[in-house]
């Protein structure tokens, strides 16, 4: 007898005449799963192995500097952890049936503010942790989306992001967490922009505040907590630029922040308070500078720039705006950096293609350049795997129907014969691939013997702001005919199968999946559709409340009939029969971002139109899988869909 695995039938269901539905459900039921056949033992046998790979990226120091607090997958979901020695054991924290977000320790203590959704729901709630006890409680009002915590200096009270006043505008709050009853607003958005807390001065008097209006327009302000009264310190509604604030300087005279005024690219610079002028630090450096952190004496500083999607560390002066480049790090990507409160060292993550994301800890010598030694924390469990053999990835640039380099990586695995390919393609739109550990790619290529390619079509961020607004409003499907030159490039490679190509996406990425089998069916054998947007119309009338003004300044406005026509249009759910392609639709039933029904109608065009599509739906996800044995299955259904129509 086959095993079946976790599944169990269900219903057939009739849809129609000529339709009959075979549901199954697994995973007590949260796994639905529509046409999408049983899944062979020999697929899960194989494909297990490359999920027994776990990860444990850095999240803090303690107060004393001594140990560090990591998040890694405990119980199918990430919980936080703590770790008292390089190479130690990890400590669970928290033991939440739902994974933890961000986290935040609270200054001249051990307690840890985290948030944490419920179900994939998007909203996220705020809560307090005492590490020493493992007692939390939430703070929040457990309705609103909560997020972007920032603690007071001397730890008192904390500013947050919050749609707590009417559910859907993006305000700055404050609260005492000793008594949530106390939270007031600081700010109120009254025009559909976000606004979020960035930095508290050290007499907690005064808050750094940005305002979010679009991917290519946000400023910074100076808000004066006492009488609510804020300066706009960064931006400019006439000439509109990307304005991030990073912090006030040691003295609270000025401030460092991040700029695209200048350049094409996101700059570090410094701004004095009063009338003095920005002063740009990285003017030699034509990439986005992607993460800063200062330490809390403000004599230290490090900043990461995003090097064509490889990640390269510097150290800051943060007074004589020197800076020097971090020697000794693989390549790879850097993030999560954190200053110890001494400031004699620096907690960060480090990921390559061949090591999944591991917490490292940079001693730093006397003086504010001077780099220590590097010591790795954590080593994450890869099963069976010898990561060390992983296919690295080839950086390629497509023309385009325009004569514009398209960036993509290439991963194809060490065997002989032409490979069918597996065009992956990101969400945002304004993200970035980057060449990270892949265990999904590496699965594809050993099981399938095909070659990945993971291209940055325009409207990624990462290449300048001029690459990043390609995209926008009616120019929305020129980064569909970026695909079409890939599907050409692929023709003139000798070692890839132009015959044998499918497509995987998610969010916007799934969006691009439907569209680009809209147009180029007849060039594609499969596609692979998560979370995507099926129809923009739809798509921004449903989509949550507290985001749709922003979705509105990157794919336009429905509400006006000239773009309403444009996006009616444009949107695959209305071009159902040009697709001819099987199609394998995923979703998370409580997705705020792109709701169930953009997967739902496509599903039923498709069926409508006598096209092969496969469903399958997590009832306690949202916008992507967080839970393992979610994650696992649909892992496995993939490369059988992939082993059947590629």
């Amino acid at each position: 007898m086959k095993k079946l695995g976790a599944i169990a039938l269900l219903i057939s269901v009739s849809l129609s005449a000529n339709a009959v539905v075979t549901k199954r459900t697994a995973n007590n039921g949260n796994l639905v799963m529509e046409d999408v056949p049983v899944i062979p033992q020999q697929i899960i046998d194989d494909v297990r192995r490359y999920q027994k790979v776990s990860s444990a990226p850095f999240r803090e120091f303690s107060q004393s500097g001594e140990s560090i607090f990591i998040s890694t997958h405990s119980g199918g979901v990430r919980q936080l952890h703590r770790v008292d020695t390089a190479g130690g054991a990890r400590k669970q924290l928290t033991f939440f049936k739902e994974p933890i977000g961000s986290i935040n320790r609270q200054p001249d203590s051990d307690n840890i503010s985290f948030s944490m959704d419920d179900g994939g729901d998007g909203y996220t709630q705020l809560f307090l942790l005492n590490t020493a006890t493992g007692e939390s409680k939430m703070l929040s009002d457990g309705e609103s989306r909560n997020s972007s915590l920032v603690w007071s200096k001397d730890g008192a009270k904390f500013a947050y992001r919050s749609t707590r006043r009417n559910g859907k505008s993006n305000d700055i709050w404050m609260m005492n967490p000793t008594a949530p009853e106390s939270a007031e607003i600081v700010l109120k958005s009254t025009d559909g922009s976000l606004w979020r807390p960035l930095d508290w001065s050290d007499d907690n008097k005064k808050l750094l505040a940005q305002r979010y209006i679009s991917s290519y327009d946000s400023r910074i302000y100076l808000v004066d907590l006492a009488t609510k009264q804020k300066v706009m310190l960064a931006g400019n509604p006439e000439k509109t630029s990307v304005n991030y604030g990073l912090g006030f300087d040691a003295d609270n005279q000025g401030m460092f922040f991040l700029t695209n005024e200048f350049s094409d690219f996101n700059q570090l610079a410094y701004q004095p308070f009063g009338d003095g002028e920005v002063k740009v630090i990285t003017s030699n450096i034509n990439w986005n500078v992607n993460e800063f952190e200062m330490s809390q004496d403000g004599k230290r500083a490090a900043f990461v720039v995003n090097q064509d999607g490889v990640e390269v560390m510097y150290l800051l002066d943060p007074e004589s705006h020197q800076f020097v480049k971090v020697k000794g790090l693989p390549i790879g990507l850097v993030s999560g950096l954190e200053f110890s409160d001494d400031g004699s060292k620096i907690g960060l993550t480090l990921n390559t293609a061949q090591t999944p994301s591991d917490s490292f800890v940079l001693g730093l010598g006397e003086k504010p350049l001077q780099q220590g030694r590097l010591t790795r924390w954590t080593f994450s469990k890869v099963g069976p795997l010898d990561t060390s053999k992983f296919s690295l990835p080839e950086l390629v640039r497509v023309k385009s129907f325009d004569d514009r380099e398209i960036p993509a990586f290439v991963y194809k695995p060490d065997t002989k014969g032409k490979k069918p390919v597996i065009i992956s393609i990101h969400g945002g739109p304004a993200s970035q691939f980057r060449p990270s550990f892949r265990k999904t790619f590496q699965l594809w290529m050993d099981q399938l013997d095909a070659a990945v390619i993971a291209p940055n079509v325009r409207g990624s961020t990462g290449y300048g702001k001029e690459y990043l607004n390609l995209d926008n409003g009616f120019r929305r499907e020129d980064s569909v005919k970026d695909i079409g030159a890939l599907l050409d490039w692929i023709k003139t490679q000798p070692d890839l199968d132009e015959n044998r190509v499918a497509l995987i996406g998610g969010s916007y990425g799934g969006y691009m999946v439907l569209a680009s089998a809209v147009h180029y069916s007849d060039r594609l054998k499969a596609a692979v559709d998560r979370v995507g947007i099926s129809n923009f119309v739809t798509f921004l009338e449903n989509t949550k409340s507290y985001r749709r003004d922003l979705r509105r300044m990157e794919y336009g406005d429905e509400r006006d009939p000239q773009m309403r026509a444009h996006l009616e249009k444009i949107s695959p759910n209305n071009n159902v029969d040009k697709i001819n392609i099987p199609m394998f639709v995923v979703q998370g039933q409580n997705d705020p971002r792109v709701p169930v029904t953009e997967a739902e109608q496509i599903v039923k065009s498709l069926r409508d139109h006598g096209k092969e599509v496969w469903y399958m739906n997590a009832l306690n996800e949202g916008h992507g899988y967080s839970k393992k044995e979610n994650r696992d299955i649909y892992t496995q259904a993939v490369v059988m869909f992939f082993e059947e129509f590629l």
